[in-house]
């Protein structure tokens, strides 16, 4: 068949086509995701970077030589939070987590389990998800207190004045 043939372009067409459909899709099902991951946290969110200590409680087999450096979190809310290291933490190991909240400078120490952990950065660097349990009331009620306020400021204020759309 030559490329001018009518029949071919009603193929590439058809083709054109159904890609547009399947890519329109693939962004339909990860908006989805998204939003169902959303909605499956329990807690508030904080995306600020804190800095951190850690000490593991668990016994960590193979784990390379040298110092285990974690040094800061993101993403942290009363149930948890994201940290990125030097080390892949397998998942389940046990953490003491010492963090230096950003705008207080409030430290507390809560105790976490690993959820899940990946390379970021050709393998140089990782995260991992960190769920907090066994923490202290005070610790969790500390951290609720400080999210609050942070995400309040951030939120824009109404001043009582509505937009009107004429």
């Amino acid at each position: 068949m030559k490329k001018d043939d009518p029949g071919v372009k009603k193929e590439e067409s058809v083709f054109l086509k159904e890609r547009i459909i399947a890519k329109r899709l693939k962004e339909e099902q990860e908006d989805t995701n998204e939003l169902s991951m959303k909605a499956a946290r329990k807690a508030e969110r904080l995306d600020e970077e804190n800095e951190i200590v850690i000490t593991i409680l668990s016994d960590i087999t193979n784990h390379p030589q040298g110092e285990i450096l974690y040094k800061y979190s993101q993403d942290i809310s009363m149930t948890g939070t994201r940290i990125q290291g030097n080390v892949l933490l397998p998942t389940d190991t046990f953490l003491k987590i010492d963090l230096t909240l950003k705008n207080s400078k409030q430290k507390v120490t809560v105790l976490g389990k690993v959820k899940w952990s990946k390379p970021v950065y050709e393998g140089k660097y990782f995260e991992a998800g960190v769920e907090f349990v066994d923490t202290p009331e005070e610790s969790i009620k500390i951290l609720g207190e400080y999210i609050m306020s942070i995400n309040q400021y951030k939120k824009p204020q109404s001043h009582g004045y509505a937009l009107l759309d004429f």
